[in-house]
């Protein structure tokens, strides 16, 4: 009895032994890792994106600590949270929108940078080709088909001139500024511009133009929709249709209509570049990506606005459309 007593604690005691191993082996099996998470500036598209790196990296099994910061829209704040990434040690940094990426690529030249919602990475001096990154840098674009959305534009609002506010200082809205040019005189548009510097610049700017358009057309300009409400009240006010690149924005109503990527889908797909440079992949094996499948873009149309502009939307845009607002009610389809 004594016996088979000693044999069943010997036995206990081995698996307890063993469990804990196992436990311990599993723990360790969890890596740790920090990332450091930067943005221009704080409006829903880009909190979207940011979003989506955590999820993707976090559903990946990674323990990650995120050290997540916004510039204010300023560049010297932007320089000062690469030198404290660099300084802190992440094992990646992430770069939401182009200025924040180029101070990152700038100053980190031994951490893995990837730059998420970038419109021009070859522009920008992030990358020399969109097939594979730049050393210790690569990322996600977010260039949109602007010369569609001003054809999609004119056919549905019956356009003649077209508005466009953009940000002379960042590169990205350089960049899109080209394609809305040759979008227009593809489509035999007029185009009406007007450059700011800071978003408290936003409602001057389209007051300054607003009489002496059809319609304004947004592209991921950040600045910009930084202060999108007093963009929005100026146009309503006149009357006057907004198409919009962005359509996580346009959800709170006020823009006639919007295309675009789903930023969180966009966010994710950045997450899930970070997450192949965790497990060993250098950036310069990863391509540029862009969001180019039919499941990443959404339409939204706005029934309030465009009845307040007079406008008939043909019903096969509308039962194309992935959001409705109507009676200030949002959607989704």
């Amino acid at each position: 009895m004594k016996k088979q007593m000693f044999a069943v604690l010997t036995a206990a005691l081995l698996f307890t032994s063993c469990s804990k191993k196992a436990e311990s082996n599993s723990g360790d099996s969890v890596k740790k890792v920090k990332i450091g998470i930067a943005k221009i500036v704080q409006h829903v598209a880009l909190d979207s994106v940011e979003q989506g790196v955590i999820d993707a990296v976090k559903n990946a099994g990674y323990q990650a600590t995120f050290d997540l910061q916004n510039a204010n829209g300023d560049i010297n704040t932007a320089k000062q949270i690469a030198t404290q990434f660099k300084d802190e040690k992440v094992d990646v940094a992430v770069g939401i929108a182009t200025p924040v990426a180029i101070s990152l690529a700038n100053t980190m030249k031994d951490t893995p940078i990837v730059f998420g919602t970038v419109t021009d990475p070859l522009g920008a001096g992030l990358v020399s080709t969109l097939e594979h990154g730049e050393g210790n840098v690569t990322g996600m674009s977010d260039e949109l088909p602007s010369k569609e959305h001003i054809k999609l534009f004119k056919e549905i609002a019956g356009i003649k001139t077209l508005g466009y506010i953009y940000t002379a200082s960042e590169d990205n809205s350089i960049s899109a500024l080209k394609l809305v040019e040759d979008g227009c005189k593809e489509a035999g548009l007029e185009l009406v511009v007007q450059a700011i510097s800071n978003s408290s610049e936003v409602k001057q700017a389209a007051e300054a133009i607003v009489s002496r358009v059809d319609g304004i057309y947004l592209t991921t300009d950040n600045t910009v929709f930084s202060a999108l409400p007093s963009l929005v009240a100026v146009c309503n006010d006149a009357k006057k249709p907004i198409f919009s690149g962005d359509v996580t924005g346009a959800k709170n109503g006020g823009c006639f209509m919007a295309s675009g990527f789903n930023y969180y889908k966009a966010g994710y797909a950045t997450g899930e570049m970070v997450v192949e440079i965790l497990k060993g992949k250098k950036p310069s094996e990863i391509p540029v990506r862009f969001m180019t499948k039919p499941e990443d873009s959404d339409l939204l149309f706005d029934l309030d606005v465009a009845k307040a502009c007079g406008i008939t939307i043909p019903q096969k845009y509308l039962d194309q459309a992935s959001f409705i607002i109507e009676n200030g009610v949002l959607t989704e389809k």
